[in-house]
């Protein structure tokens, strides 16, 4: 098992050209302390599926949702869909509520009364491998 608290290295790492780094850890770093803002209302839940790849979100990703976050438009969010969880982007126009993919293979929804419709919360933080 892993430990819960990683090291955090001092400073920032540069993206571009290559800079001397610090090459020792500042402090220790709780993943759940940067990630969980209200611990008894988040969960972590992993992804099958591809309608959210074009919102860097693939198959086999974890996210972090956080319950005790209101849903607003463009957020993304798990959701219960007619007894199905899933996750897409909400859009709000007016009255009318859709769950957009963020990929063109599918195409949004569109909640109508009478669906089974309830979002289960917001999707702060996308954890996925690089490689």
């Amino acid at each position: 098992m892993y430990p819960k608290v990683l090291p955090l290295l001092k400073g920032i790492i540069s993206c571009g050209f290559p800079s001397p780094a610090d090459d020792y850890a500042e402090r220790r770093l709780d993943l759940d302390e940067l990630v969980v803002a209200h611990p008894e209302a988040t969960f972590y839940v992993r992804v099958t599926g591809d309608s959210m790849n074009r919102a860097a979100i693939y198959d086999g990703d974890i996210l972090v949702v956080d319950r005790a976050q209101t849903p607003a438009h463009n957020n993304i969010v798990v959701a219960i869909l007619n007894g199905a969880f899933t996750v897409k982007r909400l859009y709000l126009k007016g009255d009318t509520v859709y769950l957009l993919p963020a990929n063109p293979a599918y195409k949004p929804v569109r909640v109508e009364s009478g669906m089974d419709f309830q979002i289960w919360g917001v999707v702060t933080y996308c954890i996925h491998r690089v490689r």
